[in-house]
Order: structure tokens, then sequence, then C-alpha cells
């Protein structure tokens, strides 16, 4: 294979990237959709991504993320789709807890409880990366180390604006419906350890990939 028909091949792999990623997502989604643990906790969960990948289907020629953003939207939403599915509390995750439980982190991820949801929360925080990259693209800042402020403010904003959309949800839903979308399981800091987790998973984001905003060019 020439150099020329590498770089060609390579460039298609770039071009279609999205395209596969959303396939992957919406197999998914329409796998997942099927009995789930509570189809009002399904619907409540899995709006909000959904919603995201509507949006982002729908600007795409008007403004296309890198391939990097897009992996990393990709990865977030089907692990919240998995959530959504079973509701957090309840996925199957005694092999990552065990992982955890050696980390000695039990203030934040404590034994005898179910952790995946702390982690979708520290998931949540690599939604920063394509935050930053959008303010330093559009040129809204000129420097990469304003752009990488913003998205974890960003993000930081979302994360306490989720909170109170769950709260919102349980007081409106009540019953085991409600318990389980908040999927505090009896920590009564629940919703102050998921925002910490979501901004130190945007902080990071920016440790492993912030250099790559250095290379985009618009």
């Amino acid at each position: 294979m020439t150099e020329s028909n590498i770089i060609e091949k390579k460039s298609v792999i770039e071009k279609y990237s999205p395209l596969f990623l959303l396939g992957i997502y919406l197999i998914e989604f329409v796998l997942l959709a099927i009995n789930p643990y509570d189809r009002g906790i399904w619907f409540a969960e899995n709006l909000p991504t959904f919603a995201l990948c509507i949006m982002l289907v729908l600007t795409f020629k008007k403004f296309r993320f890198s391939n990097t953003s897009y992996m990393l939207i990709t990865f977030f939403v089907m692990v919240h789709t998995v959530g959504g599915h079973y509701s957090f509390e309840r996925v199957p995750f005694d092999f990552g807890n065990n992982l955890l439980s050696y980390l000695n982190l039990d203030f934040v991820f404590p034994a005898g409880r179910n952790n995946f949801d702390r982690i979708s929360h520290f998931l949540i925080g690599i939604l920063a990366y394509p935050v930053a990259e959008l303010f330093y693209v559009k040129k809204w800042v000129t420097n990469v180390s304003t752009a990488i402020l913003l998205g974890i403010i960003g993000l930081g904003f979302w994360g306490a604006l989720y909170e109170i959309i769950e709260m919102i949800y349980a007081i409106l839903v009540g019953g085991d419906s409600a318990s389980d979308f908040l999927g505090s399981q009896g920590d009564i800091w629940d919703a102050q350890k998921d925002m910490m987790l979501d901004i130190l998973g945007a902080v990071t984001v920016f440790i492993l990939f912030g250099f790559k905003l250095k290379k985009i060019k618009d």
C-alpha cells in the first residue's frame, strides 16, 4: 500500500467516524430500550442524551466537532444509556466495585454501594472537552487556557443543574421511581459528591486530551 493510499484511507476513516459512532450508539439505544427496569426512569435518563445526539446531528453541517470530541461524547452517552436501562444503582457492576475498593476512597466509592453512578458522573466530565473545543474553534475565546476553564465551569454548571432536575423529578413523581432516579442509595452527600466527580472528570479529560485543542484548526 502506497503512502498516498494510506493517507486516503485515513482521511476516509476520519470523515466517516462520526457516522460510525452514531450507528453504534443507536444500536445500543434500541437494544437497551427493550424491557428496561422502569420505563419512566429509562425515559428520564435517556431524554437528555438522546436530545444531545439529535442536536449534534442537526448542527453537523454547521459545526463539526473533532473526532476526539465525538468519541468522548459517544463513550459517555453509551455508559449513560446502560444506566438508564437498569437504573444506575442496579447496573451489574460487581467487578468495577471490587476494583474501586483498591483505591481506598471509601468516602466517594464506599464498599457495599453500587458505584456505577459515581463513575458515570465522573464520565460526565469528559463533555467539558467538546465545550472547550466549541469556544476555541468558534473563536469566542482567543486562547486554549480560557477555553479549558470555560469548559470546566460549563460542565460544573450542568452538573449542578442536573442535580436540580433530579430533585424536581423526585418531587413530582415520588415513590420508588423517584428514589431509583435519584440513586442516592442512602448517602446524604450524594449530590455534592456527584458534582465533585463531574468537575474532577472535566479536569482529568483536559489532563489527558487538552494538548489536542492546540492542534485544532478552524
